[in-house]
């Protein structure tokens, strides 16, 4: 079972989901390949995404082939199946996308997997860092403590 959450980066939302039985980050290749090119536009971001999976395959790379899908919560709302990879296989995507940016989301990932482990070992930082990224986002104070109260 997934648990799928939004993490930031430079601002910008990257869809991850912690998979339980894999002990295992996954996340967004869309999100991630959105924040690498600098594209907004999710469609293109996903175009972008498309185009280099068929160039992957044609080189013969089993990145791909390896890669799979999750449910994960869409811009709507909605939960839908999203290609994913883990932390490797995302490393080898970005690679292949030529970034500014790509060095810095390097270091991003070593930290989501440096703050997973801190919040294995203590629950609570996992209640100060949703605080914190509501509060990134704009939300109210009332409006958090309502939320973290729901959850």
């Amino acid at each position: 079972m997934a648990n799928d959450k939004v993490q930031l980066f430079e601002d910008r939302p990257i869809r991850t989901a912690w998979v339980e039985d894999e002990e295992e980050w996954y996340f967004s290749v869309v999100d991630v390949v959105g924040t690498l090119t600098e594209q907004i536009d999710y469609e293109k971001a996903r175009k972008y995404w498309n185009k280099l999976k068929q160039r992957l395959k044609e080189e013969g790379s089993q990145l791909v082939t390896n890669c799979h899908q999750l449910k994960m919560t869409a811009q709507d709302g909605k939960k839908r199946m999203t290609d994913v990879a883990n932390t490797e296989q995302l490393l080898r995507i970005i690679q292949s996308i030529p970034s500014k940016k790509a060095e810095p989301f390097k270091m991003w990932l070593a930290q989501v997997g440096r703050e997973r482990i801190e919040e294995v070992i203590d629950p609570e930082l996992t209640i100060e860092r949703a605080l914190e990224t509501y509060a990134k986002k704009g939300y109210s104070r009332e409006w958090i403590n309502q939320r973290l109260q729901a959850i």
